[in-house]
């Protein structure tokens, strides 16, 4: 199972949100660089990105941030936030962006993603999938869908996209644990590549999105809040499993 440790940004800076509430905001360091370097360190194979004044702004103001990141580590990086468009893709894999995560436009205009695979591949585009209560939240999730998750990824799945990061909103930022059982619903009904977003708390979380066949697992505060050690996590759920990345 790939994990991901996650480094938010905001104002240049590495912050947490609860529930992706901009007033519930806890910074946790000016120099998100140094923060990449530090995972990387723990032995980190792969990093995500969330650019949180992207998502409201609609484009990236993080530039310059996310360039020092890239440059200061040597393993791939994903990146979500704000990219509803050809030219923000191209900027971000310009950047030295590995994956590119496309949310909002992936729930309003699925065929956006379709034309975005075609032209720079499966392995460059991910489809973000934010869901409260099994509907799909849009914009910074300020507004709710009538597309249920599953739906949408079923549509991802026809249009050639390999990679869904899937956000439980009810849960992010709160520790309270993933949510399992729709994240493996997802990953059998689909046979994608489910990245579980939101609410990981513990080892245990990680072992049972392991148990449950799901591919991936973003840790945020859960990090940054020392209850999960990334290095026994990669140990446990990475690094012993290369067969089934």
């Amino acid at each position: 199972m790939q994990l991901y440790p996650a480094i938010d940004l905001k104002s240049g800076q590495c912050v947490r949100l609860k529930q992706g509430e901009f007033k519930e905001i806890t910074v946790y360091s000016s120099k998100p660089e140094e923060v990449a370097a530090l995972w990387q360190s723990h032995g980190a194979t792969f990093l995500h990105l969330v650019d949180l004044d992207g998502a409201l702004a609609g484009h990236s103001v993080n530039d310059e941030v996310i360039k020092k990141i890239v440059d200061t580590v040597s393993i791939p990086i994903e990146i979500g936030g704000g990219i509803r468009s050809e030219e923000a893709i191209e900027s971000m894999l310009s950047l030295g962006v590995a994956r590119v995560i496309i949310g909002t436009r992936a729930a309003e205009n699925p065929e956006f993603i379709r034309d975005m695979v075609k032209r720079f591949g499966q392995e460059r585009i991910v489809a973000g999938i934010d869901a409260k209560d099994g509907m799909v939240a849009v914009e910074g999730w300020e507004k709710i869908s009538n597309i249920s998750a599953s739906e949408l990824c079923g549509r991802m799945k026809e249009y050639g996209v390999r990679h869904v990061v899937y956000t439980d909103i009810s849960r992010d930022g709160m520790l309270t644990g993933p949510n399992v059982e729709y994240t493996k619903k997802l990953t059998e009904e689909t046979g994608m590549d489910i990245i579980a977003s939101g609410g990981m708390s513990s080892m245990e979380d990680l072992r049972q999105l392991y148990q449950a066949g799901v591919h991936g697992a973003i840790i945020g505060k859960a990090l940054y809040e020392k209850r999960i050690n990334l290095k026994e996590a990669i140990e446990a759920f990475e690094k012993d499993h290369q067969g089934r990345i």
